[in-house]
C-alpha cells in the first residue's frame, strides 16, 4: 500500500527534487537581492569617524563583492540588482542635504549611472576656454 504524500515513482521523485532546487534558487535570489538593498541603505547612511576608517570600509565592501562574484555569480547578480534598485531610489531624493563622501560617489556610480555625473562633476574641475589671448614679447639671446 503506497503512503500518501510520498512519490510513487522515480519521475515524481525527480519532479519533487527539481521543485525543491527551484525553491532554493528563488530563496537564495531573494535573500541576496534583499541583502544588496540593505547594504546599499547602510552605505547611504554610513558616516565614518575618519578618512582612514572610511577608506577601510569601502575596501572591505569591494572585497566582499569581489568574493561573492567569485563564489556564486547568480547570487552576485541578485545582490547587484538589489543595490542598483536601492541606489536608484536614493538618487531620486538625494540632493544637497545628503552629505556623501568621494568614496560613496565613486562606489555608487558603479551601481547607478546618475551618480556618475555627480561624482565627476564634483570631483573634476571644469575648464573653459575664453577668447582672451595674452601676447608676450619674444626675447632672443645671441652669442
Amino acid at each position: 500500500m503506497p503512503l500518501i504524500g510520498w512519490p510513487q515513482n522515480s519521475d515524481e521523485k525527480s519532479n519533487d527534487v527539481e521543485k525543491e532546487e527551484e525553491k532554493t534558487k528563488t530563496d537564495k535570489k531573494s535573500y541576496y537581492t534583499k541583502r544588496g538593498e540593505e547594504d546599499a541603505k547602510f552605505e547611504q547612511q554610513f558616516n565614518a569617524e575618519s578618512d582612514k576608517k572610511e577608506k577601510e570600509f569601502w575596501k572591505e565592501q569591494k572585497a566582499y563583492e569581489k568574493d561573492l562574484k567569485k563564489r556564486d555569480k547568480k547570487a552576485y547578480k541578485a545582490y547587484k540588482r538589489g543595490k542598483q534598485d536601492a541606489y536608484k531610489e536614493h538618487y531620486r531624493h538625494c540632493d544637497h542635504h545628503c552629505h556623501h563622501s568621494e568614496y560613496y560617489y565613486n562606489h555608487a556610480s558603479y551601481y547607478y549611472h546618475g551618480y556618475h555625473n555627480h561624482y565627476y562633476y564634483e570631483m573634476q574641475p571644469r575648464y573653459r576656454r575664453t577668447g582672451i589671448r595674452v601676447k608676450t614679447p619674444s626675447v632672443r639671446i645671441g652669442f
